[in-house]
């Protein structure tokens, strides 16, 4: 019997009865297969086929696994979630749990002058190899004081943005009354630790958080963290830091059934794998995650990364992943991505209590780090998409892949807004993208001709679709894009996205 015929017996078989052993499949089998050879055959499936496997005794018992229900925000969530996306500071307990780990470490108190000078080192080297080209940068941040700069430079950002993922998350009904969550390259634990306290603003929400990492050093101060931080009465578990490096886990026990499926600042790391070894690393986890479960990438805002993350997530799509968010395809084709550059912005953290005294020195500007910039792709197997657009038959606007030929000319085109405010104080750009557009595209509203017909340009959140009726287009030669015009004569409509 195939591979393919077995996985059609335990589907027809679990159809049949809500719980069964796998040793009742023998009696289906031409050949002869042990449990433990039916059960590796079997993991790989479970989620997609809606089955959870644990072992009894010499057997493994499997089951029909009724999805969680997805959780709701009610009003007083919403308002907690509002006013916690307010907070610009890191918890004090956090805070204070990295400074009392970096004192632990170096067996001298944080703020000692010559800690602090290793650290600014060990910061100036992290920030000079980001900036190199991709294929020569190392980023590791996985020994000694590059552990200690990250978390005293890099960890607060990180853990701040994740709120804001976190926050869409929720609002999009993704999150579910029970999860569970696999963060994949942990590093000393921003994403486990940002779960617990989002967790806070909700009710009866629960969690359980399994993190990976390769690096002794990262799950040592993992390990600090989440002890110093934990509460007993928490909703949110997190589970002991698999030691695994993600591109060749081996035999660590990952969950098998993976609501929510987070790689976190980790897959720009593997410079030296082209795209299509990243795709397959994010595809092998994909098995686990549940029909109805997200994956979520997230990469820094520069350039080359956050253009790399748009190039890996079309490589996923043509995979048989869906692109939830941010991506709309309002004509059902894919865009060019090698030149996207898409990233979203949220207000600045506070700096801490180390990085002001780190930059109690000749060049502060180099230890301060509270710009939360980020790219992101959110990704299903169901096809469920944020922003469904569907345009009515016979509509007149204009695919952006024909921009060129409508040079001069005034146009209707529906595309989402994907980017922040790129411009300056006199004029308002805004990157635009339908999923056709072969160069770059750009909403251009001067200030004096805002009106309440077109503000929505400005005022629509990331991602948002928008129809643009009665735009100018213009040719830029000096970056090989196209502008399109707005003035005062321009109706610009959302097309039913939600809040944020």
């Amino acid at each position: 019997m195939t591979e393919k015929q077995f996985i059609s017996t335990v589907k027809y078989v679990a159809s049949t009865k809500p719980a069964f052993l796998l040793s009742e499949i023998a009696v289906y089998l031409d050949d002869q297969k042990t449990v433990d050879q039916m059960y590796a055959s079997l993991l790989p499936h479970l989620a997609d086929l809606g089955l959870a496997a644990k072992k009894i005794g010499e057997d493994y018992e499997v089951s029909r696994l009724l999805p969680s229900p997805a959780y709701c925000l009610n009003a007083a969530e919403e308002q907690r979630v509002s006013e916690y996306l307010e907070l610009r500071t890191i918890p004090p307990a956090l805070e204070e749990a990295i400074g009392q780990y970096i004192t632990r470490k170096t067996g001298k108190d944080w703020s000692d002058p010559v800690i602090l000078e290793r650290l600014r080192r060990a910061i100036v080297a992290q920030k000079d190899d980001y900036w190199k080209p991709t294929n020569k940068r190392s980023l590791q941040y996985t020994k000694g004081y590059s552990v200690l700069g990250y978390l005293a430079y890099h960890f607060p950002v990180y853990f701040m943005q994740t709120r804001q993922l976190f926050a869409e998350l929720a609002r999009d009904g993704l999150l579910k009354r029970e999860m569970t969550i696999l963060d994949l390259g942990t590093g000393p634990g921003v994403i486990p630790l940002a779960v617990a306290d989002f967790w806070t603003c909700l009710g009866t929400a629960r969690a359980t958080v399994f993190p990976v990492e390769r690096s002794k050093e990262h799950i040592e101060a993992f390990t600090h963290l989440v002890k110093s931080v934990a509460t007993k009465d928490s909703l949110v578990t997190i589970k002991p830091a698999l030691e695994a490096d993600i591109t060749s886990p081996g035999d660590v026990m990952l969950p098998e059934h993976v609501d929510l499926m987070i790689f976190s600042n980790v897959l720009n790391e593997l410079a030296g794998l082209p795209v299509a070894a990243r795709a397959d690393i994010v595809m092998k986890y994909a098995d686990r995650l549940a029909p109805d479960g997200t994956i979520l990438v997230v990469e820094p805002a520069e350039e080359a990364t956050s253009t790399s993350l748009r190039v890996l997530s079309l490589v996923l799509k043509k995979r048989g992943l869906s692109i939830y968010a941010p991506c709309t395809f309002v004509w059902g084709t894919n865009c060019t991505s090698d030149r996207c550059w898409s990233f979203q912005t949220a207000p600045s953290i506070r700096p801490t209590r180390i990085m002001n005294t780190l930059a109690a020195c000749d060049e502060p500007f180099r230890y301060v780090n509270t710009d939360i910039k980020y790219s992101y792709v959110m990704l299903r197997k169901d096809g469920k998409t944020r922003s469904p657009c569907h345009l009515p038959k016979g509509t007149n606007a204009m695919r952006l892949s024909r921009i060129h030929l409508n040079v001069g000319r005034r146009i209707t085109v529906v595309a989402a807004k994907m980017s922040e405010d790129l411009g300056d104080n006199e004029t308002h750009m805004f990157r635009l993208c339908d999923g056709s557009a072969e160069k770059p595209v750009y909403g251009v509203l001067p200030v004096f001709h805002i009106t309440q017909s077109n503000r929505d340009l400005v005022s629509a959140p990331y991602g948002a679709v928008l129809e643009l009726r009665n735009v100018l287009v213009r040719y830029n030669p000096v970056h090989d894009a196209y502008n399109v015009l707005v003035s005062r004569n321009t109706q610009i409509n959302t097309t039913g996205n939600r809040a944020v």
